[in-house]
């Protein structure tokens, strides 16, 4: 059965074949504005699909223009969606519903990895960070800019400073130096800050896991941090192999 995954964020769009219904094949990222995704889709994607699988927390719009081009190619559409538990993963909001489903799926799949705690941080439009438990407990999370978020917002309220360029240094000498070093700085220090209260509270060190498109510039300062590019998609793959035995 020729079934793909696709993780649809508020900055990217990564798709990837789902192989023997529980691995993540080679992931693509394509570009996802509304009105050139479904050109981008035609391109790199089978003509052909029998079943995609959806996790979205894209804006409404964007949504519908990549449903439709998925309508276009596929026999059946599934969409993930947040679910209380899953499996030994529990899920500490009280509405489900409120907790991102890219939140939830990485942390399915982080909880798959570890074989233990692990801290989840998520980078991209967002900065998101949750902790879950040996067990799959979910003990909660956090939600802050993004680094690239904050040099926009900067930018913006002040166009004189540079939405982009520079690099990180302690203490910098110019200006696109020192807008690289404070934004990307404060996601280091809310992640390190996460990590010493998750190893306070369960009293041993969890695994830190980093994905999203600004991934790299804070796995660079963050000791021990493992990269995992397609957490969201393993997590989906994880939910599209129960989704498809029910």
């Amino acid at each position: 059965m020729s079934a793909w995954l696709f993780d649809l964020g508020n900055t990217r769009l990564k798709c990837a074949p789902l192989l023997d219904g529980a691995r993540v094949g080679e992931a693509i990222a394509l570009p996802h504005r509304e009105e050139d995704v479904a050109a981008a889709m035609a391109q790199h994607l089978p003509d052909r699909i029998e079943v995609a699988y959806l996790a979205s927390v894209a804006q409404p719009g964007l949504r519908v223009a990549v449903l439709q081009a998925l309508a276009a190619r596929c026999g059946r559409i599934s969409i993930a969606r947040t679910q209380a538990r899953f499996g030994p993963v529990r899920i500490a909001y009280r509405d489900p519903r409120k907790l991102g489903v890219d939140r939830f799926l990485a942390l399915v799949a982080a909880h798959a990895r570890a074989q233990g705690p692990a801290l989840v941080c998520g980078v991209g439009t967002a900065l998101t960070i949750d902790l879950i438990d040996a067990e799959g407990r979910h003990l909660g999370g956090r939600i802050a800019p993004s680094p690239t978020l904050m040099r926009e917002v900067l930018h913006a309220r002040a166009p004189q400073l540079p939405e982009d360029g520079g690099r990180y240094t302690e203490f910098a000498d110019d200006t696109e130096d020192a807008l690289a070093s404070g934004c990307e700085g404060a996601g280091i220090a809310l992640v390190a800050r996460s990590l010493d209260e998750a190893r306070a509270r369960l009293g041993e060190e969890p695994a830190l896991f980093v994905h999203g498109g600004g991934s790299q510039d804070l796995i660079d300062h963050l000791p021990n941090a493992t990269g995992v590019a397609t957490l969201v998609l393993e997590g989906l793959a994880q939910w599209a192999a129960v989704e498809t035995a029910a």
